[in-house]
C-alpha cells in the first residue's frame, strides 16, 4: 500500500571557454567603426554571460545519455540513470519509488538498469521529480507507461508535466523545448512524505533554477548503520533569452528563491547527496573510491554543505555577469 502523507537539460546553446573568450577578444580587436561603443559593450557582455553559463552548469554542453552502469549506493538505494543525469531507484518489498528519468532517450536505459539489478520496473508505484527540464523529465511519460506509475511534482511543475510545454517564468523560457505530456499526477507541498510500505521520502521546495524544482530527503540503513540520503535538485541560476535573476518581471523572485533553496539544501542532513546532475556533488569521483571503501565511499556528511557553496559561488557569478 502506498500514500501521500501531509506533514508539520534542454538542450540550449553552448559556447566553450576559448570560443567565446576568442569571440569577445575579435569585437575589441575589429569592432567596424559604425558601431558604436554602447553596441559593442552590448554585444561583449551577451558573449560573457554565455561564457558564465557554458563553464558554470553541468546542464550545458555535456553527454546527458553517456552510458552508466547501475550500481547499489547504500543500502536499498541504487543509481540506475545515465552518466549524464541522475535517477535513483529505493526499493522495497513492497514497492520502488524512483527519483528522476532523464532525456526522452533514458527510458529505456532505466528500465535495463532496473531489472539488470534484479527488480521489476512493473513494481515502481511513485516517480518523483526534481524540475520540470527536459533533461529530468523528458523520459518521464514513457517510464510511466512501463511501470503503471504515478509521477509527483510541485504545484509549479505539475503542470509543466502534464502539458509538456515549458513554463513561461522559467528562467530558461524560450530555449526549451517541449516534452511529451505525463498522465497521472500528484502535486506535493514542502514537507510532505510520499510513502510505500516502508519507504518515506520527504518533499522539499527548492525553487530559482525553476520556479517549480523539489529535493528529496529520506534513510537508508547498510550493515546496521542508517545514514541521511539528500536528491538535491540543481541550484545553478542559469538565465536564457536577457532573464537576469538580478530582477526580471518574467520571475521576480528568482534570486531570493535560488538563494534560500541554496541555504536549505546546504542546511539538510546529509550524510549521502546525489545531485539532479551527479557530477555537481561529486559522485563519479566517490564512485571511483566505492572498489576500495565498499558503499560507505559515497558517505560525505559535507557533501550539501559543499554542494551550496558551489552553487553560492555561481549565483555571484551569474549576477556580476548580468551587470
Amino acid at each position: 500500500m502506498s500514500a501521500v502523507a501531509r506533514t508539520a537539460r534542454a538542450p540550449t546553446m553552448a559556447v566553450s571557454c576559448s570560443a567565446a573568450t576568442g569571440a569577445a577578444t575579435a569585437i575589441r580587436s575589429s569592432t567596424p567603426a559604425f558601431l558604436s561603443t554602447t553596441t559593442t559593450d552590448t554585444m561583449k557582455k551577451l558573449l560573457l554571460s554565455l561564457l558564465l553559463a557554458s563553464s558554470t552548469s553541468p546542464t550545458l554542453a555535456h553527454n546527458w545519455d553517456e552510458p552508466q552502469e547501475p550500481f547499489t549506493m547504500y543500502g536499498n538505494v541504487h543509481y540506475v540513470g545515465q552518466r549524464g543525469i541522475s535517477a535513483v531507484l529505493v526499493t522495497s518489498p513492497q514497492g520502488h519509488i524512483l527519483i528522476d528519468v532523464g532525456t526522452e532517450k533514458s527510458p529505456q536505459a532505466v528500465a535495463a538498469h532496473i531489472r539488470q539489478l534484479g527488480f521489476k520496473v512493473e513494481d515502481i508505484k511513485y516517480i518523483l521529480t526534481s524540475h520540470a527540464h527536459g533533461d529530468h523529465i523528458g523520459g518521464t511519460a514513457a517510464l510511466q507507461r512501463l511501470s503503471g506509475a504515478t509521477v509527483i511534482g510541485s504545484a509549479n511543475s505539475v503542470p509543466v508535466l502534464a502539458s509538456g510545454k515549458p513554463d513561461e517564468a522559467d528562467p530558461q523560457a524560450g530555449s526549451l523545448p517541449d516534452t511529451a505530456p505525463v498522465a497521472r499526477t500528484r502535486v506535493v507541498k514542502d514537507g510532505d512524505v510520499v510513502t510505500v510500505g516502508p519507504l518515506a521520502l520527504t518533499a522539499h521546495e527548492t525553487p530559482g533554477h525553476t520556479r517549480g524544482g523539489l529535493s528529496w530527503t529520506w534513510q537508508a540503513t547498510e550493515n546496521g548503520r542508517t545514514v541521511d540520503m539528500v536528491f538535491a535538485d540543481s541550484l545553478n541560476a542559469i538565465g536564457a533569452n536577457g532573464f537576469k535573476y538580478g530582477g526580471d518581471p518574467r520571475y521576480p523572485q528568482a534570486r531570493a528563491d535560488v538563494a534560500a533553496s541554496i541555504a536549505k539544501v546546504a542546511g539538510f542532513r546529509c550524510d549521502v547527496l546525489i545531485s539532479a546532475h551527479p557530477e555537481g556533488s561529486e559522485l563519479w569521483e566517490r564512485k571511483a573510491r566505492q572498489a576500495k571503501l565498499g558503499n560507505a565511499a559515497f558517505i560525505d556528511a559535507e557533501a550539501c554543505r559543499k554542494y551550496g557553496a558551489k552553487a553560492k559561488a555561481r549565483l555571484a557569478k551569474q549576477l556580476a555577469g548580468e551587470k
